[in-house]
């Protein structure tokens, strides 16, 4: 047995496949129950028994036929010499969608092992499947699990090494009436997909020129069908003249034989099939209607604001308690050991404001995500790109432009990542210019101090509106797009709408701690390094150390471009100052507030009131206070998703020009919102 054993893990979109993967080698993931997740392969070990395998988690995918790039980073490592061995993820509540894929699979002439995953799903429909007759008819171990509960994973891994060795399918065990192979071999004891005569008879002929021309090559059975099927990546590379053979593509053909074996399966292993509509479908009758699903969204996104400042804003009041105690503690320590003033300053003002002050939106943060995992989770964020469709669409993009717009609310950096799932280069570059108008959490403890500062109790409502206004941007920015290069939709959305089902609390718990990992790391990093430049650049000036913050260097940038942000409601340097550093991160805006005013513990209820105070004294009041958000909504996403921005577009031009674009597109909103503001409010007045 080889020391390392390589196992790619493939799998239909929400199959289980990534939370597989995951119980296997414990590693934190995203793991969601909507397709579009999983873009790039991942890498993870485990042992069993002495034996080291080394597991690869592959993108979700429906086939073998790379139309998108999912399905061409699957196929590409599969045909490599990087897998030994299959596991072929199935849901089995949807054993006939999921067998589709399996039938290509075991074409390759590659050990496949079958892991039977969401069973417990099967039993509550009153359904069995017969575990005995399903590996008879396909020649291959099929293997019982549940990714969630963790069960049946030694006995996955003990198939996977035993049937390492074996490239063949067997033993096969058919029923088929009237099916006696004219070969000289008898297919059906060789294959389990076996197609009519016709198409076997070219699939030989095709073997025997492959095999003279390139005698060293695997998988010929599965090249041939794919040169039938007129494959372009297969035929591309293909040499020898088929003509002969191939008078026309037999794709359809081969697709409609898969599934009439598929059938034959399911009549055959599938038992007690309930004829009775399943409650998913029910409660799609409502959550995807074409009028209904809409509202009902953004219904249920407004309770998720609700849950996220009522619950939210009660815990960050300890936080804020907790903050202060600390912040006099340190203040008064330092002030007894006669600590230097400059490097007092700096701790208490610069570092334990800055960051101190984004650590009291944590649990703001923590009810959010926690909600939006729940949503995933049980399977709703599909239905909501579903209804997205036809919006999609019309706007010349892709249904599946809506997914990465969805990652946008949690960061801006995986949802550019996540357009490499679409297939054609314009609507990969229209997807990533709207993208970072989506609210990314960096930016909720903006929309959280100031729309408490200035809207109070209607602060909630102030905050969602700046959701809905950067989805409505990005349509309408995507209209235009549509306009003016006259595109249109080619290919509709093709997502699979999973069952639903109870989230898991293990999955939500990994969802929710890797976010809050990663906003307390953030803090601990980018925010506290942007804390004392921040610091450093209000505290010095040409003449060195100075306590007039009105002689340093930050107050010369601010002023200089005064004049620009005048016309918006935001010509004050301080301000200016803060959103220039914003652009390090999105929170380091209110750290900076914090530092540039000199308010210790700005998100406490005596730090906000001071905030006002001051602001409310340079003549900034409630339509300053929203131009700004609009500004942070709309404004240069951070560095990280710049960098990656240039980096999925390969093209600092591009990258340029969606910069521009951004900063004017900020400018017009928050120059329209601030003067409309102000009008209402004079003839209110």
């Amino acid at each position: 047995m080889p020391d390392t054993i390589n196992v790619g893990f493939i799998g239909n979109p929400n199959c289980g496949k990534t939370t597989l993967f995951n119980a296997f080698t414990g590693a934190n993931l995203k793991v969601a129950n909507w397709p579009g997740v999983t873009v790039e392969k991942k890498e993870g070990r485990t042992t069993y028994k002495g034996q080291e395998f080394k597991l690869i988690d592959l993108p979700g995918i429906y086939s073998l036929t790379s139309y998108t790039m999912e399905e061409t980073v699957s196929r590409e490592c599969i045909l490599s010499d990087e897998v030994d061995v299959i596991v072929d993820v199935i849901d089995t509540s949807s054993l006939e969608r999921n067998l589709y894929l399996t039938l290509q699979l075991l074409e390759l002439g590659k050990p496949v092992v079958l892991a039977l995953n969401m069973m417990d799903i099967v039993e509550e429909r009153g359904m069995e499947i017969d575990l005995h007759r399903l590996p008879e008819m396909l020649g291959t171990p099929a293997i019982p699990v549940s990714a969630r509960k963790k069960t049946g994973l030694s006995i996955l891994l003990h198939a996977v090494a035993h049937h390492n060795e074996y490239h063949t399918q067997g033993p096969l065990i058919h029923h088929h009436k009237d099916k006696h192979s004219l070969h000289l071999h008898n297919h059906h004891d060789e294959y389990a997909m076996v197609y009519e005569d016709y198409i076997e008879d070219k699939i030989d002929l095709i073997i025997n020129e492959l095999t003279k021309s390139n005698p060293g090559l695997t998988h010929k059975r599965w090249h041939a069908i794919k040169l039938l099927e007129q494959d372009k990546t297969v035929s591309a590379n293909q040499l020898t003249d088929l003509t002969a053979i191939i008078d026309r593509s037999y794709e359809k053909d081969i697709i409609n034989q898969k599934y009439d074996f598929i059938e034959e399966i399911i009549s055959e292993v599938l038992v007690n099939k309930s004829r009775q509509e399943a409650s998913t479908d029910k409660i799609d009758r409502y959550l995807t209607d074409k009028w209904l699903g809409l509202p009902i969204f953004l219904g249920i996104m407004a309770l998720v604001f609700f849950l996220t400042f009522t619950i939210g804003d009660w815990l960050k009041g300890y936080f804020e308690i907790g903050l202060e105690a600390f912040s006099g503690l340190v203040s008064g320590t330092l002030g007894s050991i006669h600590t230097n003033a400059m490097l007092t300053s700096l701790i208490v003002d610069g570092i334990i404001s800055g960051v101190g002050g984004i650590l009291t939106f944590l649990p703001n943060i923590f009810i959010l995500f926690l909600a939006l995992a729940v949503l995933e989770d049980s399977g709703y964020m599909a239905r909501v790109a579903f209804i997205m469709d036809d919006i999609m669409s019309r706007l010349g993009l892709s249904g599946r432009a809506f997914l990465p717009l969805l990652l946008g609310f949690g960061c801006t950096v995986p949802a550019v990542m996540a357009s490499r799932a679409l297939e054609h280069k314009k609507d990969r570059f229209k997807t990533i210019l709207i993208t970072p108008f989506m609210s990314c959490s960096a930016r909720l403890p903006i929309y959280v101090l100031f729309s408490s500062m200035f809207f109070g109790k209607h602060a909630m409502l102030v905050c969602y509106s700046m959701y809905l206004l950067g989805i409505i941007i990005a349509i309408g920015t995507a209209y235009v797009l549509s306009k003016i290069d006259g595109s249109r939709a080619e290919h509709a959305l093709l997502i699979e709408l999973p069952e639903y089902k109870s989230p898991n609390a293990h999955t939500i718990a990994i969802y929710v701690w890797q976010k809050i990992k990663d906003y307390l790391t953030k803090a601990g990093t980018v925010i506290f390094i942007a804390s004392v430049i921040m610091w450093g650049i209000l505290n010095f000036g040409p003449c060195g150390y100075v306590t007039d913050i009105s002689e340093s260097f930050g107050s010369w940038i601010g002023k200089a471009v005064v004049p620009l942000f005048r016309p918006i409601g935001l010509g004050y340097w301080q301000i200016i100052v803060a959103l220039i550093a914003g652009i390090a991160a999105k929170e380091v805006v209110v750290s900076s507030c914090s530092v540039l005013f000199g308010i210790q513990n700005i998100t406490t209820a005596r730090g906000m009131e001071a905030m006002v105070a001051a602001l409310g004294g340079l003549g900034f009041g409630a339509a300053n206070a929203y131009a700004l958000m609009v500004f942070c909504l709309l404004y240069v996403p951070c560095t990280a998703a710049i960098a990656t921005i240039h980096r999925e577009l390969k093209s600092w031009k591009y990258t340029a020009g969606i910069l521009v674009y951004q900063l004017a597109a900020a400018w017009i909103v928050s120059f329209a919102v601030y003067h409309l503001i102000n009008l209402l409010q004079h003839y209110t007045a």
